[in-house]
């Protein structure tokens, strides 16, 4: 009974002397670089990209607040659907995104027009690149540096840390804001972007190559015989 008394005694007085120093631990709360200096980190991010190519998967979902998805964006059934696809980036303004599962559709630009062409509707939509910067984020990989800075503002919200957000300057974009990660071999990971309509757009990316070569033929275009031509 003496030595169980004193392993007590022992367990009371050590947890008293351990509780000031657990009571006085704090964990240092992330701290956030300035505008200026999370946008000179993001544009040295980028500015190491001079071409990149992917893998990509792509996943949108809906808060249980977003209303009516099928006026803009994704339609319902696409909900929660994983879209995979490869990517191929050549800076400056070369562009290739090709959906290859579950349906198919490709996103290309050689620097001044982007073609959206869906095999399945035998239709190729064609738009000004100005236009579409805005309305595809991954577009933002092979454009300009300067004029993707002029376009929004950059967050970093720990600056220890290599992710960025991105805040369009323009309210009436398409989305509201971009997340950008990027991984330790300096190359994007991972994208994820919220819209207006409260849908929230995933994207990541894997098997990521840094500054390959890539053949200039990739980033054109011509529309198959029979495609139904749209300008935007």
């Amino acid at each position: 009974m003496k030595m169980l008394r004193k392993t007590l005694c022992a367990m009371t007085l050590g947890a008293a002397t351990l509780a000031p120093l657990m009571s006085t631990t704090v964990f240092a709360a992330p701290v956030a670089a300035s505008e200026q200096q999370a946008t000179a980190n993001l544009v040295k991010q980028l500015g190491g990209i001079h071409s990149l190519s992917a893998n990509f998967e792509q996943t949108t979902k809906a808060t249980s607040a977003s209303k009516a998805p099928q006026k803009k964006g994704l339609t319902g059934q696409h909900m929660n659907q994983t879209f995979k696809g490869v990517m191929k980036v050549a800076r400056p303004g070369k562009f290739f995104w090709e959906t290859t599962s579950p349906s198919k559709q490709t996103i290309v630009t050689s620097g001044k027009t982007v073609w959206i062409y869906d095999p399945d509707l035998q239709q190729a939509v064609r738009q000004s690149l100005d236009d579409q910067v805005a309305n595809t984020p991954a577009l933002l990989l092979s454009g300009n540096t300067n004029q993707i800075m002029q376009s929004y503002r950059v967050t970093q919200p720990d600056k220890t840390k290599t992710y960025y957000t991105l805040l369009p300057k323009d309210r009436d974009g398409a989305f509201q804001s971009l997340t950008i990660s990027f991984g330790a071999n300096k190359a994007p990971s991972l994208m994820i972007l919220e819209d207006s309509l409260g849908q929230t757009t995933y994207v990541r990316f894997n098997n990521v190559k840094l500054n390959p070569s890539i053949a200039a033929s990739t980033f054109n275009f011509a529309p198959p015989k029979g495609t139904d031509i749209i300008d935007q």
